[in-house]
């Protein structure tokens, strides 16, 4: 039999043992939490605010450090110590925060279709929030290429402005949903996903998956991604892409040496010494 998932009494997100006040002040909103109630304003100053502040990395697969999901070792990560994470952490976490400000959040799991015409197995955590009956997909983990706010889900193929970004939500055969971006004139597939529910013990498998199958996207590189307003960076092993609005891309290779001060300067992202020490050695090992 499988070990029970140890969740929360008070919900499925455990977002009754989250330091609120802790979450907040890291991403910008401190002294907020008497403000804060489940409605829809809240939940887009939340989703936005996290977003912006907490960078989206998968750095501990890359030094082969095991990647846990229970709220307490993600505030100690990605809130006190001030690092990032990928999309079971970060939504993880904004589900537990989600919760304890009276939100009702599930989870989904999705295939990402940013590679081409493959079928991928479902390995992406995303989220569904209700607010007065309507859901919205809440998603502050699939990098540079996410959504900064929530999205509708009951509005299947209305086009939704986020600064200079456009997403969009399409629906397929069995009620199949599908995350859809602008880019310049044309729209690409981010995501699919059913309405399945997923809860917190099927991320758990997943996340297993992700960060120890020798076929995961995440062994092996480094990958660090901020999905901005005016531009959007995603540094993958030692090269730097910014992405536009309007579909232009830059790319800036980056030497071993150069990477902890641009995780610092582009991404927010101090790692401590060791771990930039052995950041370093890893890509100097490639050359």
């Amino acid at each position: 039999m499988g070990t029970p998932w140890r969740g929360s009494r008070m919900g499925t997100w455990s977002g009754d043992e989250l330091d609120l006040g802790a979450y907040l002040a890291r991403i910008g909103l401190g002294g907020r939490a008497r403000e804060l109630r489940p409605d829809l304003r809240t939940l887009y100053e939340v989703h936005r605010a996290h977003t912006a502040a907490i960078p989206f990395e998968s750095l501990d697969v890359l030094l082969g450090r095991p990647v846990a999901l229970e709220v307490k070792a993600l505030e100690d990560k990605l809130v006190r110590g001030r690092r990032g994470g990928y999309c079971y952490e970060q939504n993880s976490l904004l589900a537990a925060a989600l919760e304890r400000i009276g939100f009702e959040v599930s989870g989904r799991g999705a295939r990402n279709r940013t590679r081409g015409e493959s079928l991928l197995a479902v390995t992406h955590a995303a989220l569904v929030v209700t607010v007065e009956g309507e859901p919205w997909l809440c998603d502050a983990g699939f990098g540079y290429q996410g959504p900064r706010e929530p999205v509708p889900l009951g509005r299947p193929g209305a086009e939704v402005r986020q600064g200079p970004w456009t997403f969009a939500v399409g629906e397929e055969e069995d009620g199949l949903l599908v995350l859809r971006i602008r880019r310049g004139d044309a729209w690409r597939d981010l995501y699919a996903f059913s309405p399945q529910r997923y809860h917190p013990v099927d991320y758990v498998v997943l996340n297993h998956y992700s960060s120890t199958h020798p076929r995961s996207s995440f062994i092996g590189r480094t990958l660090v991604q901020l999905p901005g307003d005016a531009v959007r960076k995603t540094l993958v092993g030692r090269e730097l892409m910014r992405l536009y609005p309007d579909g232009r891309t830059e790319r800036e290779p980056v030497a071993p040496e150069g990477l902890p001060g641009l995780l610092d300067r582009e991404f927010g992202l101090r790692l401590p010494e060791r771990d930039a020490a052995e950041l370093v050695r890893i890509h100097r090992s490639e050359d």
